[in-house]
């Protein structure tokens, strides 16, 4: 609980960012790129909450990492095009792999809890299964 909480801030802080870094894009791609990211970030912002809303998030969190990927590409497109300058994109990207290390953390403690919950669910299988053969 407290892990996405943690996710949620990094995420704003990288936001605030983010914003900063777009408003140095050249006026021709303030509105196109600088849109496509702002909406990977939005989309970015929808998962970590609805992750932190759901009982099973393994399908939701594996989105989340997929959309933190794909706006990893965009600032390295933004980056190799001349619209963001050396030293901000290395700060955004260090802030990305920061969350995407976290969301992977978050992946595993997932995947854990459902292994630790599934022995639990196939007992209770079986003992039905036995109750009704007797």
């Amino acid at each position: 609980m407290l892990a996405d909480l943690v996710i949620k801030q990094k995420f704003d802080d990288m936001v605030q960012y983010a914003y900063i870094a777009l408003e140095h894009f050249p006026k021709s791609q303030r509105y196109v790129m600088g849109a496509e990211i702002r909406l990977c970030m939005e989309s970015i912002d929808s998962l970590i909450i609805r992750a932190q809303k759901q009982y099973f998030k393994k399908t939701t969190l594996q989105d989340l990492d997929i959309a933190v990927a794909q706006l990893q590409s965009k600032i390295n497109r933004a980056r190799d095009l001349g619209y963001l300058p050396h030293k901000k994109h290395e700060l955004w990207s260090r802030m990305l792999i920061e969350l995407g290390r976290m969301v992977g953390g978050w992946i595993k403690a997932a995947q854990s809890r459902a292994q630790a919950d599934m022995p639990i669910a196939a007992a209770t299988a079986t003992t039905a299964r036995s109750a009704r053969v007797r």
